[in-house]
């Protein structure tokens, strides 16, 4: 059997998919109340200004990341999730990659996100990756329990 793991970007409206979102609903609910959470709907992410990758195993689907092209040059991470049984696999970090690689190749400039402050493996792999705190952007705003984040893209680098 092979146990190669592939990221590849795939339309969200599958079985394995719609399980990890809803997983993930429930790890941000069981952290921060319904206020906190701002969470990209599946019907979102099948817009066209989305590209959504899935991570898995053979048929196994072990984690998800969505880039969300926003305004001129900029995109947002969204509903990126890794099921607990895939973690320690560097999927976390695979696709985060691979979504910076996919905005560079969208001519994205500069790529932002949101997270929770009670999320400090993710936290810890953003700053590792070149993340900065930023204050809140777009249509969020100023929550205590979140942390705004930006990454400058540099085709050259």
């Amino acid at each position: 059997m092979d146990e190669t793991i592939i990221i590849g970007r795939e339309a969200p409206r599958q079985e394995g998919v719609i399980r990890l979102l809803e997983l993930s609903n429930a790890y941000v609910a069981a952290l921060y109340p319904a206020e906190s959470n701002h969470m990209l709907p599946l019907e979102d992410l099948e817009r066209p200004t989305v590209s959504f990758f899935v991570a898995r195993r053979g048929e196994t689907i072990l984690g998800c990341a969505a880039l969300v092209r926003q305004g001129e040059g900029e995109a947002e991470i969204k509903r990126m999730f890794v099921d607990e049984t895939a973690r320690g696999l560097r999927l976390g970090q695979r696709l985060l990659e691979t979504l910076l690689e996919e905005g560079l190749r969208l001519g994205v400039t500069v790529v932002r996100l949101e997270t929770g402050i009670h999320q400090p493996e993710a936290i810890g792999l953003y700053r590792r990756n070149g993340f900065v705190e930023i204050p809140p952007f777009g249509s969020y705003q100023p929550d205590p329990l979140s942390l705004f984040m930006e990454r400058r893209l540099n085709a050259a680098a």
